[in-house]
């Protein structure tokens, strides 16, 4: 049976955005239900149970028709599915989810952003570039190197390599434990330093990367790190948010700092040229936390 025709073009370039409602769907759209004027496309989100989001419900892997429908109805697709933790066999849904994704956008004749992490670097000396080799510590950025992988030589397909997501994270996107949390720190009395970004900001440089993909496509990278510029302390995110914490003796494995060189973000206006500040970004998850209540 053929493939839906595409119905009229709205004003707006639609976003087909897989994986709606995880953790990183639920800031965005709560980020971006702020402005909706403002924003600049139209979401269609995707879930694989009824989430009360408008968009089509189906499983990604299960049912390819639903896929094609929906990639039928879009002008790119946001690829946000996949799995954060389990095992290697678990983690091979993330490669399953891009092939998939790359057959029928593909068909349908779209750019597709699928979301990559910084893990997939591994313990190379930064700032990391782009083109710096990957080399993962880990099976989650191994099952995003397969990813990447899946869409490599896909025309217009982007990997976005993300920092850390305030409000999304090990630090601030979990319950402080009674009592305090406890922070590694290393022998000097310094925290680990990490590429952050606000759910906030991170919602706005997406829906500007997915406007760029359909407007102007061969600008978009194959690969794009995606952070506020500079790197921010652990220890500082943790005053900022006003929260009690001790430090304990940093475990060998821990990198003192993890910083994302983004200065092509920068070039294509997703991210401001401003280091990034841990007050600014505990102010914008605490912005899109009100949303989301």
């Amino acid at each position: 049976m053929p493939v839906d025709t595409k119905p009229m073009r709205t004003d707006l370039p639609r976003v087909l955005i897989l994986g709606g409602a995880g953790r990183l769907g639920t800031m965005m759209r709560a980020a971006w239900q702020a402005a909706p004027e403002t924003l600049g496309i139209t979401p269609i989100w995707q879930t694989r149970r009824e989430a009360g989001l408008g968009g089509p419900v189906f499983d990604i892997l299960a049912a390819p028709g639903a896929v094609a429908r929906a990639c039928a109805q879009a002008d790119v697709v946001l690829l946000l599915a996949g799995v954060i933790d389990g095992s290697a066999d678990d983690l091979a849904v993330n490669a399953a989810l891009a092939k998939t994704v790359r057959k029928h956008a593909q068909m349908a004749g779209l750019p597709v952003i699928a979301v990559s992490s910084a893990a997939v670097y591994g313990r190379p000396s930064g700032p990391l570039r782009e083109d710096t080799p990957c080399a993962p510590l880990t099976d989650y950025g191994r099952s995003k190197c397969a990813m990447e992988a899946t869409l490599a030589g896909m025309k217009h397909a982007c990997a976005l390599r993300i920092g850390n997501v305030a409000g999304a994270d090990a630090l601030l996107g979990v319950p402080a434990p009674e009592g305090g949390r406890k922070l590694h720190v290393f022998a000097d009395g310094r925290a680990p330093e990490r590429s952050y970004i606000g759910p906030g900001a991170l919602a706005n440089a997406v829906a500007r990367l997915a406007r760029l993909a359909v407007e102007a496509p061969a600008r978009l990278p194959e690969k794009l790190n995606l952070a506020l510029p500079g790197v921010v302390g652990m220890d500082d995110l943790l005053s900022a948010a006003g929260e009690d914490w001790r430090p304990v003796p940093t475990l060998d494995a821990t990198l003192p700092k993890v910083e994302l060189d983004v200065s092509h973000a920068v070039e294509l206006g997703l991210v401001p040229e401003v280091r990034v500040d841990a007050a600014a970004i505990v102010a914008d998850m605490r912005r899109v936390r009100q949303r989301m209540a």
